[in-house]
């Protein structure tokens, strides 16, 4: 028998041996891809301010003549380097969720989607990745490269809500009912997270943290754009607050209380570092935990407003 024909076969024995319903091994996949996209974040944040965006100097290659990372390119090619791979780890994981989805493909059409779009993305996160070498870390692209970032964070959020049946069409979580209100208003907590996200990346490209000593900044006034990033930061807050006090009143119990106690907790947390990185000089540290905030920030905002929009209205 020639190779050719063995390979239906092949494809046949595989297929028998893939899941027909949504079991533990797609629900670690979706997990895996949320955990992997907010790591990615801090990965990427630990290249630029360790000065490291130039670790690797050309792209594709590390080098012209390397593939990956070499000694003598020190820490910060390591970095870098280090940043890439974990790029790769994620499609690899976005492309298994597909082949364990195929059997679902039509069934679950939208976790099929959402795992399809993960796979789309990651090449395109590292073509941008690759004009930001190419351009010498220019802050605009640069804070493409992030933003992308926090959509793929989004979509991880809604791939493990549905593969856990949380929300979703498919949804076998039973979800209590919520007042109305709250479906909107956690709609804009979730739209007024995105633009502080967006306003963040225009402050971060005023800001020192270029990722390079020589890479150029975008010439807008930091400390200006900082009070402006903080506008919408303000209004999450009250969103999230009304919508814990509801759920308190309401004596809302399930994902949703969940969903609300974890957004108000984030959003105080990133309040806090923002605050405190403003006011002590912008310190390292204080910058890389407010890009993990960030992320956490985009994936809770996500999760209360999918959870909300899924569950029945009182």
């Amino acid at each position: 028998m020639s190779t050719a024909s063995r390979l239906p076969q092949f494809a046949g024995r595989l297929a028998s041996r893939l899941p027909r319903t949504v079991d533990i091994r797609i629900r670690r996949l979706a997990l895996a891809s949320l955990v992997g996209q907010t790591l990615l974040v801090v990965t990427g944040g630990a290249v630029r301010l360790t000065a490291s965006g130039l670790g690797c100097p050309t792209w594709p290659r590390c080098t012209d003549t390397s593939l990956v990372n070499t000694p003598e390119m020190g820490i910060h090619g390591f970095i870098e380097f280090g940043n890439r791979l974990l790029t790769f780890a994620l499609a690899a994981v976005a492309a298994l969720m597909l082949v364990y989805l195929w059997n679902l493909r039509k069934e679950r059409k939208d976790l099929f989607l959402l795992a399809l779009g993960l796979l789309a993305s990651i090449p395109a996160q590292a073509v941008i990745g690759g004009i930001t070498v190419l351009t010498n870390l220019n802050p605009w692209v640069v804070g493409l490269h992030f933003l992308v970032s926090m959509a793929l964070v989004v979509l991880a959020t809604l791939l493990v809500n549905r593969a856990y049946g949380r929300t979703g069409r498919f949804a076998t979580v039973r979800l209590p009912a919520l007042p109305g209100v709250l479906r909107p208003v956690t709609a804009a907590v979730a739209l007024f997270s995105s633009i502080a996200v967006m306003l963040g990346v225009v402050v971060t490209g005023a800001g020192p943290h270029a990722g390079d000593a020589d890479a150029p900044r975008n010439g807008l006034g930091w400390d200006l754009f900082s009070h402006i990033h903080a506008v919408p930061a303000y209004l999450i807050t009250a969103g999230a607050v009304f919508a814990l006090v509801m759920v308190f009143t309401g004596r809302i119990s399930g994902p949703f209380r969940a969903a609300a106690l974890m957004l108000l907790a984030v959003t105080v947390l990133q309040a806090i570092i923002g605050f405190s990185q403003y006011y002590n000089g912008i310190p390292v540290l204080l910058v890389g935990a407010h890009m993990l905030g960030a992320a956490l920030l985009m994936g809770a905002a996500t999760n209360t407003a999918d959870v909300a929009r899924s569950s029945p209205v009182k």
